[in-house]
């Protein structure tokens, strides 16, 4: 029977089990993950937190990962400035960054939700507000939630991937894991 981790992914660990490139050391999956014959189904970013999935089924990883399979990945993200909903139509409509359109997202304000700590914190200006919203995604390109805030004139300040498909973060800590039920 295939093994499915949910991870929580602290900010500024990789999305990779070792890390022989940087000259300095680096926090990686290893830091946090014992179990021999896991890999990542799909990536998330150094500076991004949340939900990361592992497994030891190529095939699961593949139906995952692969932007064909459309599996939908729903991210908490902390914007700069105050978008409101008509702000957040060209996410729903899907919109033109450089490697491409983007396929339609569903996009809500929030309000600003119970979360853990970020170290370091994210950074805080009294003149410059700050809004919540969920965006919902069926394709996986690099940096593709910032980038498409940032299109909207909205920079991502920070970025939790809550869900995957059926899989939810829930009451997973900061670094820590568990396996599917």
């Amino acid at each position: 029977m295939a093994r499915l981790i949910l991870f929580n992914k602290p900010f500024d660990v990789l999305s990779q089990f070792t890390d022989t490139k940087s000259p300095t050391p680096r926090r990686t999956l290893s830091d946090f993950i014992d179990v021999p014959g896991v890999y990542p189904a799909g990536r998330l970013d150094r500076d991004s937190e949340g939900l990361l999935l592992l497994t030891d089924d190529g095939r699961l990883q593949a139906r995952i990962s692969s932007p064909r399979s459309r599996t939908p990945k729903t991210y908490l993200v902390q914007v700069e400035g105050a978008p409101d909903e008509a702000d957040l139509e060209p996410l729903r409509r899907g919109l033109d960054l450089k490697d491409g359109r983007t396929r339609p997202a569903l996009a809500r304000l929030i309000d600003p939700p119970t979360l853990w700590e970020r170290d370091p914190p994210v950074r805080f200006r009294k003149s410059v507000p700050d809004r919540w919203i969920e965006v919902t995604i069926t394709e996986g390109r690099n940096r593709q939630v910032r980038r498409m805030t940032a299109a909207i004139g909205f920079p991502t300040l920070r970025l939790v991937r809550w869900q995957v498909g059926d899989w939810a973060l829930d009451a997973i800590a900061p670094g820590t894991w568990q396996d599917a039920r």
